[in-house]
Protein backbone atom coordinates (compact mmCIF):
# COMPACT_ATOMS: atom_id res chain seq x y z
CA UNK A 1 0.00 0.00 0.00
CA UNK A 2 1.02 3.43 -1.26
CA UNK A 3 2.29 5.57 2.18
CA UNK A 4 1.51 9.68 1.61
CA UNK A 5 3.51 11.73 3.65
CA UNK A 6 2.15 15.24 2.50
CA UNK A 7 -1.91 15.61 2.26
CA UNK A 8 -0.83 18.06 -0.87
CA UNK A 9 0.11 14.56 -2.68
CA UNK A 10 -2.89 12.90 -1.64
CA UNK A 11 -5.09 12.14 -5.42
CA UNK A 12 -7.78 12.75 -3.76
CA UNK A 13 -6.57 15.63 -2.53
CA UNK A 14 -5.11 16.96 -5.87
CA UNK A 15 -8.42 16.07 -7.70
CA UNK A 16 -10.66 18.23 -4.79
CA UNK A 17 -8.38 20.89 -5.31
CA UNK A 18 -9.00 21.34 -8.89
CA UNK A 19 -12.87 21.61 -7.92
CA UNK A 20 -11.77 23.96 -5.83
CA UNK A 21 -9.88 26.10 -8.78
CA UNK A 22 -12.49 25.76 -11.00
CA UNK A 23 -15.62 26.59 -8.94
CA UNK A 24 -13.48 29.90 -8.27
CA UNK A 25 -12.96 30.15 -11.76
CA UNK A 26 -16.78 30.53 -12.51
CA UNK A 27 -17.96 32.66 -9.69
CA UNK A 28 -15.62 35.25 -10.98
CA UNK A 29 -16.69 34.80 -14.52
CA UNK A 30 -20.41 34.27 -14.05
CA UNK A 31 -21.33 35.07 -10.78
CA UNK A 32 -23.05 38.45 -10.63
CA UNK A 33 -21.28 41.29 -7.97
CA UNK A 34 -24.54 41.06 -6.08
CA UNK A 35 -24.26 37.77 -5.13
CA UNK A 36 -20.61 38.17 -3.62
CA UNK A 37 -21.79 37.99 -0.17
CA UNK A 38 -24.63 35.31 -0.66
CA UNK A 39 -24.05 32.56 -3.15
CA UNK A 40 -20.79 33.49 -4.09
CA UNK A 41 -19.81 33.30 -0.56
CA UNK A 42 -21.25 30.26 0.26
CA UNK A 43 -20.08 28.21 -2.56
CA UNK A 44 -16.72 29.84 -2.36
CA UNK A 45 -16.85 28.46 1.44
CA UNK A 46 -17.99 25.10 0.77
CA UNK A 47 -15.65 24.42 -2.51
CA UNK A 48 -12.51 25.64 0.14
CA UNK A 49 -13.78 23.15 2.51
CA UNK A 50 -13.36 20.03 0.50
CA UNK A 51 -9.53 20.40 0.45
CA UNK A 52 -9.34 21.87 4.31
CA UNK A 53 -11.22 18.81 5.52
CA UNK A 54 -9.02 16.20 3.76
CA UNK A 55 -5.60 18.27 5.04
CA UNK A 56 -7.17 18.69 8.43
CA UNK A 57 -7.70 14.94 8.66
CA UNK A 58 -4.72 13.63 7.27
CA UNK A 59 -2.59 15.69 10.13
CA UNK A 60 -4.71 13.95 12.33
CA UNK A 61 -2.52 10.86 12.09
CA UNK A 62 -5.53 8.78 13.25
CA UNK A 63 -7.47 6.37 10.82
CA UNK A 64 -10.99 7.53 12.35
CA UNK A 65 -10.57 10.92 12.26
CA UNK A 66 -9.22 10.96 9.33
CA UNK A 67 -12.06 9.71 7.70
CA UNK A 68 -14.81 11.80 9.30
CA UNK A 69 -12.86 14.65 8.09
CA UNK A 70 -12.84 12.64 5.06
CA UNK A 71 -17.05 12.73 5.28
CA UNK A 72 -17.01 16.19 6.21
CA UNK A 73 -14.95 17.19 2.92
CA UNK A 74 -17.61 14.76 1.19
CA UNK A 75 -20.60 16.52 2.64
CA UNK A 76 -19.13 20.09 1.08
CA UNK A 77 -18.51 18.83 -1.80
CA UNK A 78 -21.72 18.07 -2.40
CA UNK A 79 -22.69 21.43 -1.07
CA UNK A 80 -21.07 23.12 -3.48
CA UNK A 81 -22.51 20.82 -6.37
CA UNK A 82 -26.02 22.02 -5.07
CA UNK A 83 -24.98 25.69 -4.33
CA UNK A 84 -23.64 25.36 -8.60
CA UNK A 85 -27.12 23.66 -8.80
CA UNK A 86 -28.69 27.36 -7.75
CA UNK A 87 -26.46 28.92 -10.02
CA UNK A 88 -28.05 27.29 -13.01
CA UNK A 89 -31.77 27.66 -11.33
CA UNK A 90 -30.69 32.01 -11.05
CA UNK A 91 -29.48 31.65 -14.47
CA UNK A 92 -25.91 32.58 -13.29
CA UNK A 93 -24.83 29.77 -15.35
CA UNK A 94 -25.97 28.18 -18.64
CA UNK A 95 -26.53 23.84 -18.51
CA UNK A 96 -23.08 23.45 -20.43
CA UNK A 97 -20.93 24.77 -17.50
CA UNK A 98 -22.99 23.25 -14.99
CA UNK A 99 -23.00 20.20 -17.01
CA UNK A 100 -19.24 20.11 -16.98
CA UNK A 101 -19.01 20.66 -13.66
CA UNK A 102 -21.03 18.08 -12.75
CA UNK A 103 -19.43 15.62 -14.46
CA UNK A 104 -15.90 16.69 -12.36
CA UNK A 105 -18.38 16.40 -9.22
CA UNK A 106 -18.87 12.96 -9.48
CA UNK A 107 -14.89 12.07 -10.53
CA UNK A 108 -14.20 13.84 -7.62
CA UNK A 109 -16.54 12.49 -5.31
CA UNK A 110 -15.05 9.01 -6.56
CA UNK A 111 -11.23 10.32 -5.80
CA UNK A 112 -12.82 11.27 -2.26
CA UNK A 113 -14.70 7.53 -1.77
CA UNK A 114 -11.31 5.93 -2.95
CA UNK A 115 -9.96 7.56 0.05
CA UNK A 116 -11.79 7.00 2.68
CA UNK A 117 -11.45 3.30 1.43
CA UNK A 118 -7.83 3.79 1.26
CA UNK A 119 -7.94 4.72 5.00
CA UNK A 120 -10.48 1.89 6.07
CA UNK A 121 -7.96 -0.40 4.82
CA UNK A 122 -4.77 0.95 6.19
CA UNK A 123 -7.14 1.06 9.76
CA UNK A 124 -7.55 -2.89 9.35
CA UNK A 125 -4.14 -3.41 8.15
CA UNK A 126 -2.63 -1.93 11.41
CA UNK A 127 -5.21 -3.40 13.69
CA UNK A 128 -3.65 -6.55 12.11
CA UNK A 129 -0.92 -5.43 13.44
CA UNK A 130 -1.70 -5.11 16.77
CA UNK A 131 -0.72 -0.92 16.68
Amino acid sequence: MVTYTQFYDLPAYQFCRKFRIKVSDTIREYVPKKELFLLAAQLLDSSRSVTLNIEEGFGRYHHGENIQFCRISRKSLMESMDHLIVSREEKYVNDEILSNLNKDYKEYLLQLNMYIKYIKIAKKECKGKGR
